[in-house]
């Protein structure tokens, strides 16, 4: 693997790993008053459009990092509607 890929990698890898920690604490407490439905779903629509480019240009770092990154955003959107 090259460093270009390396360094795709890590940044898919960071930038899904770094919105687990909210999705595992409103899945445990199903509490979402603090969280902005406006700003995660702005996310969601970027990381979606990300996703998009990314399977345009065939770049699996930016597929896979944008995927993870719009489920969980989803995630977020779906569960504030629920649970508010």
């Amino acid at each position: 693997m090259d460093l270009v890929n390396v360094i795709g990698f890590s940044a898919a890898l960071l930038s899904a790993v770094s919105m687990a920690p909210q999705v595992l604490k409103v899945y445990r407490t199903k509490k979402t008053g603090d969280l902005s439905l406006w700003a995660f779903s702005v996310l969601a629509g970027g990381l979606f459009l990300w996703l998009i480019y990314g399977i345009l240009i065939r770049a699996i770092p930016v597929i896979i990092g944008n995927a993870v990154g719009f489920i969980f955003s989803m995630y977020i959107v779906m569960m504030k509607f629920r649970y508010g």
